[in-house]
Formats: structure tokens, C-alpha cells, sequence
């Protein structure tokens, strides 16, 4: 059995999430949480600054994706096409994903705290989008309402495809951009 970071944080997470599921968020200690994933609680610590990064730690390569998407998008590119390539071009890393990410909504959706964390850390990505779009030359204001109503499209979709995985999650994603644009 390897011990690379990622396998320990894997670990980590996975037995973080069935702990919140038994036991309730508020609940589950770090400690419990390392033990049942055959670590130290201080292990813990060096992968996670506290238990609810455990939930969040996936923000980062999200970001880089979604932000590298829309750098690398053709000249020209619009707006919202620009957000809506990036979110295609992450919707196989989403995928891939789902077994953690099913159980952690759950989680995240019975957690009035970790409801706010979410928003908090969706507002992040939203600015990060924003910023994205600012740097292709869109105009501030256009940058800051194309990412919000792109992130809430985006959001949008991707929850309810966590719900039902029929359709799949691209197919929820033309459709929320095809809704979107019938708003306009």
C-alpha cells in the first residue's frame, strides 16, 4: 500500500464524508476522522487546515481549470461562450468525481455552516471567473454579470445533476446555457 499525499488525502476525505453522513458534521472530530482513515490526527492536519476543508479542497483545480479554459479560448470569444467552454472543458473532472461529490452535497445540503461555506466559496470562484474574463478584455461590469449568472447556470446544473445523474452533466449544462440565452 502507498502512502503518497494524494492516497492519504483520498483517505482522508472519503472517511471524512461517511463520517459526516453517520455522525453529523458538527459531530465528527478530526481525530475521528483520521482514525478511521488509518492516520494521525496530525497527518490530518498537514493535508487539511480543518474539517470542513475536507469538503472544499477540490476549489483550487477547478479554478486553474475553468481560468486556463477561458485564457486559452479563441480570440473574440463572447462572454458567455467563454464560461460555458470552460465549464464543458471540466465537466469529465466533475464526473469523475461524483462518488465523492454526491455523498459530500448531502452533507454540505444538511449543514446550515457548510451551506454558508459553500456560498462563500462559490462567490470566490464567481470572482475568479470574473477576473478570467477581465483579463480577455471584457469590460468590468460585463466580466462581474457574465460570471455571476454563468456561475449560477453553472451551479445550477451541476446540482441537479448530482441529484439525477439522467441527463448527463454536459446535457444539463446545454441546457442551462440555452436557457440562460433565452433570458436575453
Amino acid at each position: 500500500m502507498t502512502n503518497s499525499g494524494s492516497t492519504v488525502r483520498d483517505r482522508l476525505q472519503q472517511a471524512a464524508v461517511e463520517l459526516f453522513l453517520k455522525n453529523g458534521f458538527d459531530d465528527t472530530t478530526a481525530a475521528q476522522i483520521a482514525d478511521r482513515a488509518g492516520v494521525t490526527e496530525r497527518t490530518f492536519f498537514r493535508h487539511f487546515r480543518d474539517k470542513r476543508e475536507v469538503l472544499f479542497d477540490g476549489q483550487a483545480v477547478l479554478a486553474d481549470a475553468l481560468t486556463k479554459s477561458i485564457a486559452d479560448a479563441p480570440p473574440g470569444t463572447e462572454p458567455l461562450d467563454l464560461l460555458f467552454r470552460a465549464f464543458g472543458s471540466v465537466t469529465q473532472l466533475i464526473e469523475a468525481n461524483r462518488p465523492f461529490s454526491k455523498p459530500r452535497q448531502d452533507v454540505i445540503s444538511a449543514t446550515p455552516a457548510l451551506q454558508e461555506r459553500e456560498l462563500s466559496k462559490l462567490a470566490a470562484l464567481t470572482d475568479i471567473l470574473a477576473a478570467a474574463l477581465r483579463e480577455r478584455g471584457v469590460p468590468a461590469a460585463q466580466a462581474t454579470m457574465a460570471a455571476h449568472v454563468g456561475m449560477a447556470a453553472f451551479a445550477d446544473a451541476t446540482l441537479s445533476w448530482l441529484e439525477n445523474e439522467e441527463p448527463g452533466l454536459a446535457d444539463r449544462l446545454d441546457q442551462a446555457e440555452k436557457a440562460l440565452r433565452s433570458l436575453f
